[in-house]
């Protein structure tokens, strides 16, 4: 499946907040989450906006009978296969280390609870940063600003990737004549188109290289103004400007 399209990153960004993205999409959807960062930012994006829902919904106090409910599920009764009884199965092998079902059941219980408790354990700690959030993807990322420094437009890149993701984030109104161009600023050389901005929403194009190439020397981006459809250099005037930071 492709996934440049925003809309349908829109969807799958809604449907996991939501919790109707189930099974093995819902699974590649959250690994595709640990390699993109803009398709972690649509995901923040959502849990922002649907978690206002929660503040008008009552609190309900579940009923004695839900947790008898999930203790009859989670804590089945003891097997009837008397004591001196041959083990049966494949959990035979559990027998003679004293292992029985509500040892295997305890165990796999409390590898659940380090797995989310001690999750260093099994997960390096960079992988760790990048599922619970304090740290994206090594990225190329730029916030541009207009001249009173208002937030306008997201843009990044992960690192070696080859398609750029724009972001609108704050109001911008379509130019009457012209054409918006995002342009990247070396520290030394001249500057080079990164290709047309969307006014609203977000895009996803692929870059002539790959970013480490593109933009491993770039301090700064910057939106012009340009008459020419497809500008050699920037020759209008800045719209909008900010640093492009290197995340890793």
């Amino acid at each position: 499946m492709r996934y440049s399209s925003p809309d349908l990153l829109e969807h799958l960004a809604s449907s996991y907040v939501l919790g109707t993205l189930g099974g093995g999409a819902r699974r590649r959807f959250e690994r595709l989450q640990r390699d993109r960062a803009d398709v972690r930012v649509r995901v923040t994006q959502w849990e922002a906006r649907l978690s206002q829902l929660a503040v008008s919904v009552p609190v309900q106090q579940p009923s004695p009978q839900l947790w008898k409910t999930i203790a009859a599920r989670t804590q089945p009764a003891a097997s009837a296969v008397a004591p001196d009884a041959p083990p049966r199965g494949w959990l035979g092998w559990l027998k003679p280390a004293g292992i029985g079902f509500g040892g295997l059941a305890a165990g796999v219980m409390v590898a659940s609870v380090l797995f989310v408790t001690a999750p260093g354990l099994f997960m390096s700690s960079d992988q760790i940063a990048m599922r619970t959030g304090e740290k994206l993807p090594p990225s190329y990322v730029g916030l541009l600003t207009d001249a009173q420094g208002n937030g306008k437009l997201l843009v990044s890149s992960l690192r070696h990737g080859k398609t750029m993701t724009v972001k609108v984030i704050g109001p911008i109104t379509p130019p009457a004549g012209g054409t918006l161009v995002l342009w990247a600023v070396p520290a030394s050389g001249p500057a080079f188109a990164l290709g047309p901005l969307p006014t609203s929403g977000s895009a996803v194009s692929m870059l002539p290289d790959t970013s480490e190439k593109l933009l491993s020397k770039v301090s700064k981006l910057v939106v012009t103004l340009e008459t020419d459809a497809a500008p050699a250099a920037p020759s209008g005037p800045v719209v909008f400007s900010g640093n492009c930071a290197k995340l890793w």
